[in-house]
């Protein structure tokens, strides 16, 4: 790879609980990606228009609203609107185990729940983008 994998971070909704999201960007740092964080209260149209302006390889999605399931269902439609099929969508929050399978039917990626060693994300993003897309 010629340059650092680009990750937006967002949060998107109401939630105002930012603390893992700042985890995960500081660790995605540290192993070597840019980072973009968006920050509090997002819509999905403005973390898909971020992401293009950013020319990311991966959308990071933090959330613990319990609104999982319209938020990335709306993110994906929005990126799918975008010919942005080649963008990771992945993140992680306080999701239940059924939403999680839901959401990997919809072509949402990994998703990640509470306790999960910031390791395996950052190595789950390397492996994915090395395997997706070329730069």
């Amino acid at each position: 790879m010629n340059r650092p994998i680009r990750v937006l971070v967002a949060k998107i909704g109401l939630d105002g609980h930012d603390r893992g999201a700042k985890v995960i960007a500081t660790a995605l740092r540290d192993a070597g990606m840019e980072v973009i964080y968006t920050g509090l209260r997002q819509t999905p149209e403005m973390v898909v228009q971020a992401a293009l302006q950013e020319d990311v390889d991966v959308i990071g999605v933090s959330i613990l609203s319990g609104a999982h399931i319209s938020v990335f269902s709306r993110l994906k439609e929005l990126m799918d609107q975008n010919q942005m099929g080649d963008v990771l969508v992945t993140g992680g929050g306080i999701i239940p185990l059924e939403d999680i399978e839901t959401l990997n039917k919809l072509g949402i990626g990994k998703l990640f729940t509470p306790g999960t060693h910031t390791h395996e994300i950052a190595d789950f993003i390397k492996t994915w983008v090395k395997e997706h897309r070329t730069f």
